[in-house]
């Protein structure tokens, strides 16, 4: 589990990528490294993945490596990646952390599209497209995470919806770089996603005309 709080901007500095499976590799500075362990989850670009080696390097980083098998390359950015590009890493939160953003998975559901990118000195807005097999689940000032950041929706259109970002989400995140064309890794909120599910179940089975109908004569 993750908070949508993204905690880093890092190099890629190694990425062996065959047809169906690629190995990310990272140098971390100790102290981002301290307590991890082999098998540790950290999300990357929002995508969960689990520590593979852990080897401490003679001038104290930490040489880490992760894997990515063929379903997480064909449903998220990370296949796009090359050496020496940027990616988002948050370490998995713990209990008695503070949850800063909204509770995140690391399941990414696909990639969505940036169609435009305003920004200023101090604000950033950026307009994504929006599938239609996900409107449901993105709506006006819910929570989104993209790229493993938590997000909240600021607008929304039929085909679009906007968020905005902070200086400081701005300098922390990749989004900074962001252009028009880029892949952003998508991931709903899991209580958006419940709720609405709910409501689609209830409505097939005709349950829902029901439950109303029972509310208004309680």
């Amino acid at each position: 589990m993750f908070s949508g709080i993204v905690q880093t901007k890092m190099i890629l500095t190694e990425f062996h990528k065959q047809t169906d499976f690629a190995s990310l590799v990272y140098e971390f500075p100790a102290l981002f490294a301290e307590g991890l362990q082999l098998g540790a989850s950290v999300a990357q670009n929002g995508v969960c993945l689990t520590v593979r080696t852990l080897e401490q390097q003679a001038d104290g980083r930490y040489r880490v490596s992760f894997d990515a098998i063929a379903q997480t390359l064909k449903l998220t950015n990370l296949s796009d990646l090359k050496v020496g590009d940027y990616v988002n890493l948050e370490r998995a939160a713990r209990f008695g952390d503070e949850i800063g953003g909204h509770v995140v998975s690391g399941h990414v559901f696909g990639c969505i599209n940036v169609l435009a990118v305003e920004q200023d000195a101090l604000n950033m807005r950026i307009i994504f497209d929006r599938p239609a097999e996900l409107k449901p689940y993105l709506l006006n000032k819910g929570f989104v995470a993209l790229n493993g950041c938590s997000l909240t929706i600021a607008e929304v259109t039929a085909e679009t919806f906007t968020v905005c970002l902070i200086p400081e989400t701005r300098d922390v995140t990749t989004f900074g770089e962001t252009q028009v064309g880029d892949k952003v890794n998508l991931e709903i909120d899991p209580s958006t996603q419940a709720t609405v599910d709910t409501i689609k179940e209830l409505m097939a089975s005709g349950q829902l005309a029901e439950l109303i109908e029972t509310v208004k004569n309680a």
